[in-house]
Order: structure tokens, then sequence, then C-alpha cells
């Protein structure tokens, strides 16, 4: 862990960076569907796409508390900004970190690591969403090469991604998920077909598009970690880190709507004073202050948990349901507290209420998160 004082110098920058430069883009950001090439410079800058990457490989290697420290106050400004670096930083980097080789990490880590490479990950498909497991996507060695046929869905950044992450079966005769290998595709080889951006009910600025392998040929080397059979062991064991590192996500969002609700009731006068002063809108503000409070904690103490080395995934899935579920029911607060003028663009909730709905279905849907918690409490009543 780096020190104190550092963590707090990174922690205040990226709070002046969220107040000076991303809220300021935010309106700009949703008419025109991109986001400013001076603010994906200074993501770099700051050293955004490395957080997660170890610093002999060019990255910050920041620990888990340290990182969603950080995250929970890129959060406060639109979600869209932390999805352009986010991949790189989880599903799409933590692959190669966890079972890469060490040509693979020396290849690609560094130049994630400065967003010169951004990385994307290719999992879910038109037929496998939640149950990832039923993935078709096939990679048939032929040779020297593996030969990739399928599509991928809802793939985040692949309109600028340098690199994907594909799970695809190597197994035709195994159905289950032993049967499935991952591979470090880079864009350029061919066979690979973007799809038109996703139109989407928020989240403008962040793109995701299908991704179809059309005889896509690889060589051996690029399977991950060099071994086939354990892609789907490789993309569970990310999901600990993405599933926390989206509730810091889910908590710097919800502060972000307390404050844009408190700012709107203590200005609106109806009945001859602010409406901050009514009982009913006092109730829901406390409601949100409790359930922003509850999901920080939540996030921080998950997160030493983590750093110290303790099985964390049922609290890393209680971290993912609570904090988006709690987030939704802000959202829909300070919408509420807003009246007419929360359904019109004039103000950031309308587009902030819609952005947070999708919190709640990415890295798990909330019912995975429960089947997950479940699932992890019933084999610690066994044990």
């Amino acid at each position: 862990m780096v020190d104190v004082d550092t963590l707090q110098s990174m922690v205040d920058q990226t709070r002046r960076f969220v107040r000076d430069d991303l809220i300021p883009s935010e309106e700009w950001v949703e008419e025109h569907d991109e986001i400013p090439d001076h603010i994906v410079s200074k993501l770099k800058e700051f050293g955004y796409f490395g957080m997660t990457i170890p610093e002999q490989y060019g990255g910050l290697g920041l620990s888990m508390l340290e990182e969603v420290s950080v995250v929970c106050e890129i959060g406060y400004a639109s979600p869209v900004f932390r999805s352009y670096f986010g991949t790189s930083n989880g599903v799409g980097t933590l692959g190669i970190i966890i079972d890469g080789t060490e040509e693979q990490r020396q290849k690609y880590l560094p130049r994630i690591a400065t967003g010169d490479c951004i990385a994307s990950f290719c999992l879910t498909e038109p037929g496998a969403g939640s149950d990832a497991g039923a993935l078709t996507t096939k990679a048939t060695r032929d040779g020297d090469h593996y030969v990739i046929n399928g599509t991928k869905r809802f793939t985040t950044n692949s309109p600028h991604a340098n690199i994907f992450t594909v799970f695809a079966r190597t197994d035709s005769k195994q159905q289950k998920t032993s049967g499935i290998s991952a591979f470090l595709v880079e864009r350029e080889t061919p066979g690979i077909t973007i799809g038109p951006r996703n139109k989407k009910m928020g989240f403008r600025g962040s793109h995701t598009a299908d991704v179809i392998f059309e005889n896509c040929r690889v060589p051996a080397h690029a399977l991950l970690g060099g071994q086939e059979g354990v892609g789907f062991k490789t993309a569970m064991r990310s999901l600990d880190h993405a599933r926390l590192h989206m509730s810091a996500v889910a908590t710097g969002l919800s502060e972000r709507l307390i404050d844009e609700g408190l700012r709107y009731a203590s200005d609106r006068v109806q009945f001859g004073k602010p409406i901050s002063q009514f009982q009913l809108i006092q109730g829901m503000l406390a409601d949100c202050a409790a359930e922003a409070l509850a999901s920080r904690a939540m996030v921080e103490r998950v997160a030493r948990m983590r750093d110290d080395g303790r099985p964390v995934t049922k609290e890393t899935a209680c971290c993912k349901y609570f904090t988006t579920e709690a987030l939704g029911r802000i959202a829909d607060r300070v919408l509420q507290i807003h009246g007419g003028y929360g359904y019109i663009k004039e103000y950031p909730i309308e587009r902030l209420f819609r952005d947070a709905r999708l919190l709640r279905i990415y890295e798990g849907t909330s019912q995975i998160q429960q089947l997950v918690i479940a699932r992890e409490m019933l084999k610690q009543h066994a044990a």
C-alpha cells in the first residue's frame, strides 16, 4: 500500500479533477456521445488506466482499499468517464495479471497502464448472459494457431479496444465450463468485425457493440496463460475485484445524487419556504444519507478484507447487491424531490437517473448477486 499522505493526495487530486473537469463536461458528453480528447489525456496523465496494474509493469499497483477510495471520487461524476478506463483496471486486465504468462504481461500491461492500449472483455453472447457458461463461441486448434468463430455482445469499449480477452470453447465435447479457454486477441487480427454501437437508455459517451469473430486466426501463444480449459475460472476469479470496484462507483454516484437533491431542495420554494423545510422531503434525504453511508462502510470494510487475503466472494456480492440497489432507491428519491423538473433535462438528475439504472445489471445482475450470496452462506454453513 502507498503511504497515507500519498493516498490522500491522490484522492484530493481526483476530487478536484472531477469537479473542475468531469462534471463541467457531462452535458457535452451527453450531447455528442463522446468523451473529449482533453479528458482522455488527463485520464492517462493521472494514471487511472493503470490503477490495478503492478508497478513493475508501469501501473500504480494500488491496493483494493486505495483503489476504491479513488473510484468513489471518480464515481461522483457521470459513470461514463470511469467506464472508459474501467475495463483496463478490471475484467479486461485482471485475467492477464492473474493467469497470463510473463511474456503476455510484459507485452500488454505496460501499454494498458498508460492508456495507449484499451482492453476489452468478450464474454457475454446473444444466448449467454447471466449463464456465461452457455457460451457457444468456438476456438479450434489448427496447427500453431486457433481459429475463433462466434459473436460477443454488450462489449464495453469494443469500438476503441486494441486488445480483447475472448472466451471461447476449445473442447467441443465438454459442454461445461471446463471446456472454456481465454485468448488475447489483438484488434488488427483478420476476421474481427465490430458491430454498430448499441443505442442505450443512458451511458452516452460509453460505447458498447457486438464483436464478431469469423475464422479469426490467432497464434497459439495468444492462449491466456498457455493452458486450455481454465478460461472460465479466470473470468470468475476477476469478479470479486470487479464487483467491489463497481460498488465504489455506485457509492460515489449515490453521494453525488444526494448533493443534487440537497441543492435543489434548498433552492426550490413552495408554500413560501424552501421544500427542504418540509418533513417528508427531509425523510427522503435522511434515507438517502443512511444508505450512502452504509454503502461506503461496506465497500471500505470488504476492501480491507480482500487486502488481508481473506476470501470475499460472498462479501463482494453483498456489496454489489446492496450499493447498486441503494443507488437505485436514492436516484428515485432525488428525482421525486425534483418533482416535474426531475423529468426534464434542465437538471442533471434526469441523466444520472438513467445512468444509475445500469449498475444493477452489469458485473452480474442483482439477482445473480443474491444467488451467489446464498450459495456462499450455504457452503459456509455446511463446512
